[in-house]
């Protein structure tokens, strides 16, 4: 039997920042390529290493919200940093770990369009056209139908193989 619950259940908003610089290599969450090295997107570094001290620190498994509407993600991409590494992002994203969730399952409810209602009932488009805009507060009350863990690891296993 599948359980409605609310995403901030099982996740919490990281807010540790990068304050002593540890972390120098910048993140970005692409809607088609996921979590990728800035440099690696851009073919080149374009935050600034003075700013960075204030940007979120990503660990492996954390997931990353970017409003930045497109094509492929019409509200936004949620995704997993798989990279193998920890990195920083800008305080534009909504950074967040999950636990006692499977990852994969949760990775994929994000690949589907099972959350988009929600978050058409409770943002908006920002000032900027390309930008969605939903309190972090908010984002967290999100309800999410999920089964057992049995279930969850099935499910999460059988989309990884896709």
């Amino acid at each position: 039997e599948w359980e409605e619950k609310k995403l901030g259940e099982f996740a919490g908003k990281v807010t540790q920042k990068n304050v002593d610089k540890k972390y120098i290599e910048t993140l970005t969450n692409s809607a088609e390529l996921g979590i990728i090295s800035q440099k690696d997107y851009f073919d080149k570094e374009i935050s600034n290493i003075d700013n960075i001290k204030k940007y979120y620190v990503v660990e492996e498994n954390d997931f990353v919200y970017n409003p930045r509407m497109s094509n492929y993600a019409p509200f936004g991409p949620v995704n997993r940093n798989k990279l193998g590494k920890k990195g920083v992002m800008s305080p534009l994203y909504t950074v967040f770990k999950i636990q006692n969730i499977d990852l994969n399952f949760i990775e994929f409810y994000f690949k589907s369009s099972k959350w988009y209602r929600f978050m058409a009932l409770n943002g908006d488009s920002g000032a900027r056209a390309d930008r969605f805009s939903i309190k972090d507060r908010t984002f967290m009350e999100m309800p999410l139908h999920i089964p057992c863990m049995d279930e969850q690891i099935k499910i999460g296993q059988f989309f990884s193989k896709l």
